[in-house]
């Protein structure tokens, strides 16, 4: 019950998916159970426009969105269109940027994201993800968060978290993050691409982490074929959720009395 330190109901080990079938069935109903688990899970990227979204992601590689968005007001500022970042002065820039790490190449990429959307796109974005991935900085996973989440066209965003947990979840067995993505397109309905990633990604870094998953606090603990990598104990695995969604996580599973 909730308000207990026990868990509502005891957890049996999930089977994995041993058919294609079997891997739609699952990720649909995972699909819906993350809407329940999280509901609202916008971009956790701070941005006005689609081109602001693009230099926030490009940023983000090897860095948190926290260190990103404590960046980017300023930045965002000096920096307005395209064209502001075509004719950057790049010393200011590395200096506005570097705080987010591995800035040199990140400042070579934004520069070069400027000059590629006003010399081929008019100083417009693209929305497609075939032209998106031809500018400087930008792959599948960032032109899909771009696209999904300021274009609202659908994109499986597969970063390190949605392949660490797709795998765990038995939906595909590959590490290729465009292999992840074509099998995930397959199982899910296209309009539910974009809020399945973003949730998934919320659930990786709150719940199921790389190293030690809280698997004793889990909410998708029963369709989870992989329960069991980390602590099932219920204080333990409490302990080791984050996030200021951390209350009503624990009281889904019954833990709130561990919050």
């Amino acid at each position: 019950m909730a308000g207990t330190a026990t868990r509502r109901t005891p957890i049996k080990k999930a089977t994995a998916p041993a058919t294609p079938l079997a891997r739609t069935r699952r990720a649909r109903r995972i699909a819906a159970e993350l809407a329940v688990e999280f509901p609202e899970a916008p971009c956790e990227l701070d941005f006005g426009t689609p081109l602001e979204l693009a230099v926030a992601t490009v940023l983000s590689a090897q860095s948190t969105d926290a260190r990103v968005n404590l960046v980017t007001p300023a930045l965002f500022a000096r920096y307005p269109d395209a064209a502001a970042y075509a004719g950057a002065d790049r010393a200011e820039l590395e200096t506005l940027i570097k705080s987010t790490g591995f800035f040199r190449n990140k400042t070579t990429a934004v520069i070069g994201l400027g000059q590629a959307v006003v010399e081929r796109f008019g100083g417009v974005l693209p929305d497609t993800l075939e032209d998106l991935v031809t500018l400087p900085g930008i792959g599948r996973k960032t032109a899909n968060v771009v696209l999904g989440n300021a274009f609202g066209k659908p994109g499986i965003t597969v970063d390190t978290h949605l392949g660490r947990l797709a795998r765990r979840w038995g939906l595909t067995e590959h590490t290729d993050p465009v292999k992840v993505e074509a099998e995930l397109a397959e199982q899910l309905p296209k309009a539910e691409w974009t809020p399945f990633s973003n949730r998934a990604i919320y659930h990786g870094r709150r719940v199921c982490h790389a190293k030690k998953p809280a698997c004793g606090a889990c909410y998708l603990a029963s369709l989870c074929p992989s329960y069991g990598t980390g602590p099932t104990e219920p204080a333990a695995a409490a302990a080791l959720v984050v996030g200021a969604e951390r209350p009503r996580l624990l009281k889904l599973v019954g833990l709130d009395g561990l919050g």
